[in-house]
């Protein structure tokens, strides 16, 4: 199965300039090290998945000493994350693979570490990533995501409009669905924390930059019309942050040692 690109350059461009240079998913080098804490990651392999433009990658390297391996379906993603590594002199420690949607290629007990951030909220089947996971961590190791969640209850108008802005294939499950699913496919000590809060904060904070001091810089950007489809896609999405029905949260297991 041949992933279809969903993230355009436009799109791209749009994310950097409200989440920074490298980042694709909210809270920067904060969120990676939330993703990161208690895992002792110095000098520890990492899978990050659904890497994008490596800039959660290259902060675990950069900040916190760990070596990793970033893996996308994008290609044009991929190449923009060997060109942020090489700028940053971190072409040795953090190595960038376009890969098949499908189980990882990686052997068995290759990593310390697996870290994602967003990339299983757009996974179907959760369950068959979740082994993949397991399979790939080493004993003891940790797997650490940040995913964009929903309440469980049926989409309502306002989230099915939300979703048509976004153009993006979302598999939303539940935070508790999150922790039963990883609990199932035998991590243990696992647990979750809902950050809806935080980001309903940050989604308001963001979609006022945008209509506001960022609006200029956005169209000079990417145009007038990309631009307007951002801040009225940044608008809905605050209403369905605020009302709880679109929700984020953290959620970690470890392999049993």
């Amino acid at each position: 199965m041949t992933h279809e690109a969903e993230y355009y350059d436009n799109m791209v461009k749009l994310l950097e300039l409200v989440w920074g240079e490298g980042y694709m998913a909210p809270g920067g080098p904060g969120n990676v090290a939330k993703l990161l804490e208690g895992t002792a990651a110095a000098g520890k392999q990492i899978l990050d998945i659904g890497c994008g433009l490596g800039g959660p990658a290259l902060e675990m390297a950069r900040t916190h000493g760990a070596t990793v391996t970033g893996i996308d379906l994008e290609a044009p993603l991929i190449e923009k994350a060997k060109a942020y590594a090489t700028a940053a002199g971190l072409q040795d420690q953090c190595t960038f693979v376009c890969v098949e949607p499908g189980p990882l290629s990686f052997a068995d007990a290759s990593f310390d570490i697996v870290i994602s951030s967003g990339a299983i909220t757009q996974t179907d089947d959760k369950e068959s990533i979740f082994a993949e996971i397991l399979r790939v961590l080493r004993p003891g190791g940790y797997f650490s995501c940040y995913e964009w969640t929903s309440s469980g209850a049926e989409p309502s108008d306002d989230m099915r409009y939300w979703m048509k802005l976004e153009e993006l294939t979302y598999a939303f499950k539940t935070l508790d669905e999150y922790h039963q699913l990883l609990a199932a496919a035998g991590f243990e000590n696992v647990n979750s924390e809902d950050a809806s809060a935080w980001y309903g904060k940050e989604a308001q904070r963001e979609y006022e930059l945008m209509s506001g001091d960022l609006y200029a810089p956005m169209v000079e950007l990417i145009g007038q019309s990309d631009a307007d489809h951002f801040v009225e896609d940044w608008r809905a999405m605050v209403i369905v942050c605020q009302s709880g029905e679109m929700r984020q949260g953290y959620c970690r297991g470890q392999r049993p040692a």
